[in-house]
C-alpha cells in the first residue's frame, strides 16, 4: 500500500512537471532585461530583507546605475553631441498607478531614486532637463560630473569619424558626411538607414512581482550614443519603457527608444495580460505591433503577471538573434540568465 500510495504520487508530480509552462508560477518574482545580475541580486535582497518591490526595483536599477551596465546604465556612457552624459529614468507603483521619470537628467548619477523622489515628493509625473537636476539637488542628491575619461573618448573618437554615426536628417551640411552646427535642409527627404548598434541602447528594464502579488517597474538608462542634445527615449515614458498594474503584472522594454515609445509595448503588454494573454504571447504581440511599421527596428519586451509567469520577445535583426535576460524567484534561488529567440 505505501509503495502504491508513493507510487502515485512520484507519477503525479511527473505529470505536473511537464503540465506547467516555462517560467511556472512562484512569487516574488524579480526579472529584468539583460545579462545584468549583479542588478537582479540586488533587487532580490532588498526584497529578502523586508522591502517593497518598490525598494526592490530602486536598489536594482541603482545597482546597474553604479556598475554603469554595459556602458549604457548609468554616468560615463552614451556622450550626446556636445559629449555630456543625460540620464532617463522611471518607476512605477502598480498598486496606485503612481509614476516618477525623470529625463535628459544632469549631474546625479542616481536617476532612478530622483524618479522615486519624483513620485513621492511631488503631484508631478516627469521632470527633465536642468530643472529636474535643480530638483533633486533639493532633494538631498550629491551633484556630480557625470563625464568619464571612456566617454570622453568616445566622443573625441566620435568627432575624428566626421561625427557619424548621428541622428540628423534633412539638414545642411550633408550629416552623413559632417558634423554641424546644422540648418534646415532645402528639401525633405526619407530617412536614411543608420547601422544599429545594439550595445547602444541597453536600457535596463525591471519588473518585480512580490509575494501577494503586488507589482512595481523601472527604467534607467543613459541612452543613444551621439543623440541630439535633449533628447529623451521610451525609458522614462509611461507605457514605453515599463508599465505595472497590480491586477495584471508589468513589463518592460529595451531598444531604439524613439521607434519604441510610438507604441507603448509595455502598456500593452500589460493590457494583454489583464485579458488572459499568456506573458510571452503578450510581449510577442507587442514587438509584433511596432515590426508592421518598423520591420528592422531593435528592440525586446519582458512580460510577467501577478501568478509569477514570466516571458519575453525580440525582434530579429542582423547581429541580434537571442535577447538575454534575467530571473530570480524561490526556485532559482540566484540570478537565472535566460534567453529567448528572436523572431
Amino acid at each position: 500500500y505505501c509503495f502504491c500510495k508513493t507510487f502515485v504520487k512520484m507519477h503525479m508530480c511527473f505529470i505536473l512537471m511537464f503540465l506547467l509552462p516555462f517560467g511556472h508560477a512562484t512569487l516574488p518574482l524579480v526579472i529584468n532585461t539583460w545579462p545584468f545580475e549583479h542588478a537582479t541580486a540586488t533587487a532580490w535582497s532588498a526584497l529578502q530583507a523586508g522591502g517593497s518591490v518598490l525598494d526592490a526595483v530602486e536598489k536594482g536599477c541603482a545597482r546597474c546605475e553604479a556598475d554603469q551596465c554595459d556602458g549604457s546604465v548609468g554616468f560615463g556612457g552614451s556622450p550626446d553631441e556636445r559629449g555630456e552624459t543625460t540620464l532617463d529614468a522611471m518607476i512605477m507603483n502598480g498598486n496606485t498607478m503612481e509614476v516618477g521619470a525623470v529625463g535628459d537628467l544632469r549631474r546625479i548619477k542616481n536617476a532612478i531614486g530622483v524618479a522615486r523622489a519624483v513620485m513621492e515628493r511631488t503631484e508631478h509625473t516627469l521632470l527633465v532637463g536642468e530643472s529636474a537636476s535643480v530638483f533633486a539637488e533639493n532633494m538631498g542628491f550629491t551633484a556630480e560630473d557625470l563625464t568619464t575619461n571612456k566617454s570622453i573618448s568616445i566622443f573625441t573618437q566620435w568627432l575624428n569619424d566626421k561625427c557619424q554615426p548621428n541622428y540628423r536628417k534633412n539638414v545642411s551640411p550633408d550629416p552623413s558626411q559632417y558634423c554641424g552646427p546644422y540648418k534646415p535642409g532645402a528639401t525633405l527627404r526619407q530617412r536614411r538607414k543608420r547601422q544599429i548598434d545594439i550595445h547602444a541602447h541597453d536600457t535596463i528594464g525591471m519588473i518585480v512581482i512580490g509575494k501577494d502579488g503586488q507589482v512595481a517597474a523601472g527604467t534607467s538608462t543613459n541612452g543613444a550614443n551621439h543623440k541630439v542634445p535633449g533628447r529623451i527615449g521610451d525609458s522614462p515614458i509611461t507605457g514605453a519603457g515599463s508599465y505595472a498594474d497590480s491586477t495584471a503584472g508589468g513589463a518592460a522594454a529595451t531598444g531604439d527608444g524613439d521607434v519604441m515609445m510610438r507604441f507603448l509595448p509595455s502598456y500593452l503588454a500589460v493590457e494583454l495580460m489583464k485579458t488572459g494573454t499568456d506573458p510571452s504571447t503578450a510581449c510577442k504581440t507587442s514587438i509584433s505591433r511596432i515590426k508592421i511599421h518598423y520591420p528592422g527596428f531593435f528592440g525586446a519586451v519582458i512580460c510577467a503577471n501577478t501568478t509569477g509567469h514570466y516571458g519575453a520577445a525580440c525582434n530579429k535583426v542582423p547581429g541580434f538573434s537571442k535577447f538575454p535576460f534575467v530571473v530570480y524567484n524561490s526556485q532559482t534561488n540566484s540570478p537565472l540568465l535566460q534567453s529567448v529567440d528572436c523572431f
